[in-house]
């Protein structure tokens, strides 16, 4: 195929089926992730807002809380809006580099969010296992390296995947049967050999949740052997301070949802789907409930603010 025909094909727009086999029920099926991205918004939005304006929460735990919060702000905003537009208005075009600018998104802020989840496991450790150092190396500006580095490493990882996607001729249809632009939906509709970047993708992904994974749990079996040295009332105050930093959910969906679009698995189409979606939608609404709320400064915090709202909207009242 000639460059000119190739870049003609690839100008062209991709369609998106929604949920493949259910297209019957997607005024129904945008109800639940159209509840969850409302409570996505107002709960992170509440985190960033509880931290930016109490300055006794200005400390590393709650900038990795921030970041965490704004990260949960940014993927599911790059997915969600045109999911619901594919399930409510039935606007299933997406341009070429739409896509994937959709799926650069996606991959690079999930990516981001397991850098965030190991430097808040990184900051429970040093504040419980070495609390002496713990001002002294977890600085604001040495917090704010850690983020840019995790933001970094994400973009540094996904961009040599995009150039692979981006350079593969897409010609054998323009119907991608996903809600989202998912990476390996979009890669069987390339009509040239995927295998470099199916490779580089799954070496990737399983490296990158490997070693966090391995870096979080050895943090926390850490923190385990030190608290347990602890009183019955000093142990139960370290673990409330980590027990809500719940990483399961994030990493088993993710690898879940990879997999299951990589391998042949005799499962349905939409269950696929569904899959992938809820992994995109559930841990952003549940991270402000497992990370924020549950924090007893935060929780504090965010009961302050809405007194003073409601002070605020009954004031002219008096």
């Amino acid at each position: 195929m000639s460059a000119p025909n190739l870049s003609n094909i690839n100008s062209l727009p991709f369609l998106l089926v929604g949920i493949p086999g259910l297209e019957t029920l997607h005024i129904w099926i945008s109800i639940p992730f159209c509840f969850m991205y409302i409570m996505t918004l107002l709960g992170n939005c509440t985190v960033l807002l509880t931290v930016r304006l109490d300055a006794s929460l200005h400390e590393p735990m709650y900038y990795f809380m921030s970041m965490l919060a704004a990260i949960d702000l940014i993927f599911p905003t790059a997915v969600v809006p045109k999911m619901l537009s594919v399930f409510w208005l039935d606007e299933r075009e997406i341009a070429f580099e739409g896509c994937f600018i959709q799926m650069f998104f996606i991959h690079t802020f999930t990516a981001v969010e397991s850098g965030v989840l190991l430097a808040m496991s990184f900051d429970r450790y040093m504040a419980i296992c070495n609390p002496l150092r713990y001002t002294t190396i977890l600085t604001s500006s040495r917090t704010t390296q850690i983020g840019l580095l995790s933001l970094a490493r994400g973009i540094a990882l996904m961009i040599p995947l995009m150039c692979l996607l981006t350079s593969l001729p897409y010609c054998k249809t323009r119907v991608i049967p996903h809600s989202y632009c998912e990476h390996m939906a979009v890669v069987e509709l390339a009509c040239a050999d995927p295998s470099i970047s199916n490779l580089y993708s799954i070496i990737v992904a399983t490296l990158l949740v490997g070693s966090d994974s391995i870096f979080i749990t050895f943090s926390y079996s850490m923190i385990l052997r030190s608290v347990l040295r602890l009183s019955r009332e000093a142990r139960l105050k370290a673990l409330s301070t980590c027990g809500s930093h719940i990483i399961l959910l994030f990493y088993i969906g993710g690898l879940l949802s990879m997999y299951l679009q990589m391998f042949t698995l005799d499962l349905d189409p939409h269950t696929q789907v569904l899959v992938a979606d809820f992994y995109l939608t559930v841990p952003p609404m549940l991270n402000p409930l497992i990370y924020g709320i549950k924090t007893k400064q935060i929780r504090k915090q965010m009961v302050k603010l809405v007194e003073q709202c409601i002070g605020l909207s009954i004031s002219p009242a008096d």
